[in-house]
């Protein structure tokens, strides 16, 4: 099978049953559908066992899959949005996970001799955005980590695109206030987040 195929052949073929195709999506996406779910949970197995229910059930619904003019990833996100929904809801716990904790799952991009160390700076944007409410931490893993668009971000947190450029831009105020507030200033805060 050509693993150049892009997600519309893949799809297409996975909708008629060829699971060749859909082990291609599966490896296309499942390292970013995982590390989405570990920030939502915070719990290593926790977020295994979700990102195979996002994957068994994006398998079951593919042949009737629509597309609505966004990539396959923002329905896999979606998909995995509420199984954490929901996950949140029957466990009744909330759990607050480090932002800069990231699991790597064996042939991801990353390797560890790659990472950089997290400056004083970047530590502390990442004390102020745990504050946020958890909408907003989403939002900001979406856009930051899994470098989502606005549209795409909208499709999977369920609010219209004009709603995420809002959102964002008001949490960008939130975090500038919070950093002006104790005298502190650090060039993220200046974008205007007019930003696509």
């Amino acid at each position: 099978m050509d693993l150049e195929l892009s997600d519309a052949d893949a799809l297409a073929r996975a909708a008629q049953g060829d699971s060749e195709a859909f082990g291609i999506l599966y490896d296309r996406y499942v390292g970013r559908i995982y590390n989405y779910i570990y920030y939502r949970t915070g719990n290593q197995h926790d977020a295994e066992d979700l990102t195979s229910r996002v994957f068994t059930r994006a398998m079951k619904h593919v042949p009737t899959y629509e597309d609505r003019g966004l990539p396959f990833s923002a329905w896999l996100y979606r998909i995995a949005h509420n199984l954490v929904a929901n996950w949140h809801r029957d466990n009744s716990r909330r759990q607050i996970v480090e932002l800069d904790d990231s699991i790597q799952l064996p042939g991801s991009q990353l390797q560890p001799e790659s990472l950089v160390v997290r400056t004083e700076q970047e530590e502390f944007l990442l004390n102020l955005v745990k504050k946020l409410p958890e909408d907003r931490q989403q939002l900001l893993i979406l856009k930051f980590v899994d470098h989502l668009s606005n549209a795409e971000i909208g499709e999977v947190m369920g609010k219209t695109e004009g709603a995420i450029k809002s959102l964002y831009h008001r949490t960008l105020i939130t975090l500038r206030d919070e950093v002006k507030s104790m005298n502190l200033n650090h060039p993220f805060l200046e974008m205007d987040g007019s930003e696509g």
